[in-house]
């Protein structure tokens, strides 16, 4: 069996009404909603976890390795860019990390090329929508 863990950063909560041309029209609930069903017919367990606050993903991440999480789908958002404090929370951990985003980052403006996260993380998914998500969880279930 398969427990893992849905971590979404800053402003993933306001999915659904923010640059809908952007992100779509779906909702972080939608997609909790979708994973846990995936998660649960493999006969995984998802736990789900969203937070502004940078500390608070920070700890959600070591206690991801207290509690033998066997990976973590992480949407940094825009800690990505900017969070040494999470690259090392992530290098701290032994448990696998993928990094999701909704957008293709590589698409947008420059500063969203740089990921301080990516070199520590087991794989990186962007661009492909709310399906990243799914292929973040396949990738672990499978």
């Amino acid at each position: 069996m398969s427990r893992l863990l849905l971590l979404n950063g800053p402003n993933i909560n306001l999915l659904g009404m923010r640059e809908k041309d952007v992100y779509g029209e779906f909702t972080l609930q939608s997609i909790e909603d979708e994973l846990t069903k995936l998660v649960k017919t493999a006969g995984g367990e998802l736990d789900c976890f969203q937070s502004n606050h940078e500390g608070e993903l920070i700890d959600s991440l070591h206690r991801a390795n207290e509690l033998s999480y066997d990976g973590i789908i992480f949407n940094p958002a825009a800690y990505t860019h900017t969070s040494i404090a999470l690259r090392d929370a992530i290098a701290a951990i032994s448990v696998p990390v993928i990094e999701v985003h909704i957008s293709n980052v590589h698409k947008r403006e420059n500063f969203r090329h740089q990921s301080m996260l990516a070199a520590v993380c087991y794989g990186q998914i962007v661009g492909l929508g709310r399906k990243g998500y799914r292929l973040a969880a396949q990738a672990f279930l499978d």
